[in-house]
């Protein structure tokens, strides 16, 4: 008779063998090529991370890039820049369809690029070298000149802001011819050349009369140009009236030193440019960037802009879905989710760690949810109580406060195993690099976790939302397992298709696969 021991009966779905090792080289499964690279492009931002430099991130997207299809890269490049909001990779991604696939880079560039900070990431990559090429080269140099041309004086003077390179140098660069003695002007204006000052677009002669005193009207240019000058606090007031939503986000506390808030209607003003839905959807907000403002505000902003900033996140979590049946969320609050969720970057890293982001998912989801179970884990499971009528700022802040220890994805599942416990969906928010629960044998210890809940619970799904460049996961994808990776609330979108039942069987790549060029 076979050996008894060796030829166990299996409870449940056979669990699929580990292909790969993570970054701390535990059992892990591999994504494909497609997959690990929408990862990286979703949720890198090619700084340093607590497992990967950015040098790193570089080499392995390009490697990833160039696996896939020039089709599926324009895709990508297109998902992440309209979807997931994200800048510096679907730059890139750019350039390397300019080597690739030159015709797919003219479909998409006009969509991708579609910002003076894009194009200047755009330049900026091209001329590095990293992709083959220190030239833009004829194709991509016809599409940035017309950028240029199909955009107005004012928005060509009002992107002028920002270097390395700066807008001046890429008309340098390029050579655009002006249509207009106004475009003559300007660009004799922005590169240091001869130029008929009477001719200057209108805004350009305000934004001069202004800086050198001439005019006491102070003109709506970007608030960098105005920050160097000697401002008056009618001007200030001036400025944080007409701050775009991005600009006032991140500059509450300046407001605030300026004594703009001492004023009760500008102060109204800004709370409901805050809060508005239309404004905040025009600035493809992210959920942790409301975060980090509410977080930083210093107790001089007054309480209706703290509460609009709390307006503010129910509408940018709007997608988060209502699930039906029992539902419950595992953040990762280990001590690598305690790194910056854009990466590390000399005198630009975020103070928003993956972990608040993790929480943030997880209250938000629960307020969603009232019924759901937050159970949040790094070595082993942490008890901690949330309440879901608290605002997601609250519970986002408790959860964010606990952890550090290693990580274990399996641990929630084991604990509701070892509750028998019932549920029809589970959401992990993680980076997935567990290591406490590697095992000898067959598949992940999650997946073996999971195939014992599963035989509990047939209908349930699983969902993986990834916060770090990655090309493992915990959890083997399958027609009840999805991973996906980002934190826009494009990840909302694609979890409530999942739960739905709506999803291409290729999942979240089916999702970028159906984006059209």
């Amino acid at each position: 008779m076979a050996n008894k021991n060796l030829f166990k009966t299996l409870a449940g779905k056979l669990i699929p063998r580990t292909n790969a090792v993570n970054s701390e080289f535990a059992p892990a499964y591999a994504f494909t090529p497609k997959h690990a690279l929408a990862q990286y492009v979703a949720s890198g931002c090619m700084n340093s991370t607590f497992y990967a430099s950015a040098e790193d991130q570089l080499e392995t997207v390009l490697k990833l890039a160039n696996q896939v299809e020039p089709e599926f890269v324009a895709k990508v490049a297109l998902f992440c820049r309209t979807k997931g909001h994200m800048k510096d990779l679907p730059a890139l991604l750019c350039a390397v369809l300019s080597v690739r696939s030159p015709g797919l880079l003219a479909e998409v560039f006009d969509r991708v690029i579609d910002s003076p900070k894009m194009l200047r990431n755009f330049v900026q990559i091209m001329r590095s070298g990293q992709v083959g090429r220190k030239s833009l080269g004829t194709l991509p140099k016809r599409l940035v000149v017309r950028w240029i041309e199909n955009r107005s004086d004012e928005q060509l003077f009002a992107g002028s802001v920002g270097n390395d390179p700066s807008l001046a140098d890429i008309v340098k660069m390029v050579h655009p011819k002006p249509a207009t003695k106004s475009r003559e002007a300007l660009f004799g204006y922005l590169i240091g050349r001869e130029f008929v000052p009477t001719e200057l677009p209108e805004i350009v002669q305000r934004y001069e009369a202004f800086k050198s005193g001439a005019s006491a009207e102070m003109p709506d240019v970007p608030f960098q140009m105005l920050t160097s000058l000697s401002l008056k606090p009618e001007h200030w007031n001036a400025i944080a009236r007409n701050a775009s939503w991005q600009m006032a986000r991140m500059n509450l506390n300046t407001f605030a030193r300026h004594g703009c808030f001492a004023n009760q209607g500008l102060v109204h003003e800004v709370a409901e440019k805050l809060r508005d839905e239309t404004l905040i959807s025009k600035a493809r907000a992210f959920p942790y960037q409301l975060m980090a403002a509410f977080m930083n505000i210093s107790g001089d902003v007054p309480g209706e802009i703290r509460d609009a900033l709390q307006d503010a996140m129910e509408i940018a979590l709007r997608n988060v879905p209502a699930l039906a049946g029992k539902v419950y969320v595992f953040p990762d609050v280990s001590g690598s989710m305690k790194s910056p969720v854009t990466g590390a970057r000399k005198g630009a890293t975020t103070a928003v760690k993956c972990a608040d982001v993790a929480a943030l998912i997880a209250a938000a989801v629960l307020r969603k949810n009232p019924r759901a179970e937050v159970i949040p884990f790094e070595t082993d499971v942490v008890p901690l109580k949330l309440n879901s009528r608290d605002s997601v700022m609250t519970n986002a802040a408790k959860l964010a406060s606990i952890g550090g220890g290693g990580t274990n994805c399996s641990a929630p599942l084991a604990l509701l195993n070892g509750r028998k416990a019932a549920g029809d969906v589970i959401i992990y928010v993680s980076d997935y690099e567990s290591w406490v629960d590697a095992k000898a044998g067959r598949g992940t210890e999650t997946m073996r976790q999971w195939n014992v809940f599963k035989a509990r619970n047939p209908k349930a799904k699983l969902v993986c939302i990834d916060l770090a460049p990655n090309q493992t996961t915990q959890a083997a994808e399958a027609a009840d397992i999805l991973n996906v990776g980002g934190f826009s609330d494009q990840v909302f979108e694609v979890v409530a298709q999942f739960a739905e039942g709506a999803l291409h069987a290729a999942h979240w790549v089916g999702v970028i696969e159906a984006t059209r060029i």
